[in-house]
């Protein structure tokens, strides 16, 4: 694909459950996807005895981030991993926990009250699909000279707040989740949030249920970690080669028993994402 300018790039890990051998732990990758055009971008290996804060700057310097949106989980808000993106030309939008806790706690202060003030301006979004209700309002505020932490954050601009509220029947859960955003622009925050979530239903859900990963037991030598870059592989050449009414499963299928198409996925021109 082309450069990843405004292109929401979703950072995120996961394990190989099935990969796991007694005392051995299972194979576990962090993965850089394109929200918008659905591509899996790069993946590295998380080192064992290690975890994913290690694993991302790797992942970062694999990829050209000019103009890119980055969105990590909690386990990448770190001031490292922000400086890597900053220093790449991309913007950041990371999730906020207690990490550190005093940071989250005056962000949440914050953001909670000038919500409830009606003294910052609120995006609302609501999607409905088989018999759910998902209600997200989303707040972006950039006046944060007073937070005390901001300088200690290459390119910090604002602080964001997503409420979401989900309706099952007669039942509603509603939860906040709360970040670090370094640009002001309250839809592309949207954009890249709602983005995120992509990298659980467009990659690793595919990758478990259609590629059957997560209980892939094969462990000799290094067949485990090669199975994780053709998965992938396949994934993006599938994705991007059929036509939009096909599914992955149909393309698959295609692919093992029609040789052109076979041959059309492997040496032809990829296309926008269909499925």
């Amino acid at each position: 694909m082309p450069g990843l300018a405004d292109e929401p790039v979703g950072v995120d890990g996961k394990a190989v459950r099935g990969s796991r051998d007694g005392a051995n732990p299972a194979v576990h990758w962090v993965s850089a996807f394109a929200g918008r055009a659905r591509w899996v971008l790069a993946q590295q290996a998380v080192a064992e005895k290690s975890n994913e804060i290690t694993a991302i700057p790797d992942l970062l310097a694999l990829l050209d981030l000019q103009g890119a949106m980055v969105s990590i989980d909690a386990m990448g808000c770190q001031k490292a991993i922000a400086q890597a993106i900053v220093d790449a030309g991309g913007d950041y939008v990371l999730t906020l926990k207690d990490n550190p806790p005093t940071l989250c706690e005056d962000v949440r202060l914050w953001l909670d009250t000038e919500v409830a003030c009606g003294r910052l301006p609120v995006l609302e979004t609501v999607e409905k699909d088989h018999g759910r209700i998902e209600i997200r309002r989303y707040a972006l505020g950039d006046r944060i000279d007073g937070l005390e932490a901001k300088p200690d954050w290459a390119g910090l601009q604002a602080v964001g707040r997503v409420e979401s509220t989900r309706i099952i029947g007669d039942q509603t859960s509603t939860e906040c989740r709360y970040f670090l955003c370094s640009f002001p622009e309250r839809d592309r925050f949207a954009t890249t949030v709602r983005s995120h979530w992509g990298i659980e239903n467009q990659q690793h859900w595919v990758l478990d249920v259609q590629f059957g990963e997560e209980a892939c037991r094969t462990l000799k030598d290094h067949s485990a970690e090669n199975l994780v870059l053709i998965r992938r592989l396949a994934l993006n050449v599938l994705r991007h080669n059929g036509l939009p009414r096909n599914s992955i499963r149909r393309r698959k299928r295609r692919a093992a028993l029609n040789d052109d198409y076979r041959l059309h996925l492997l040496f032809g021109t990829p296309t926008p994402a269909t499925t």
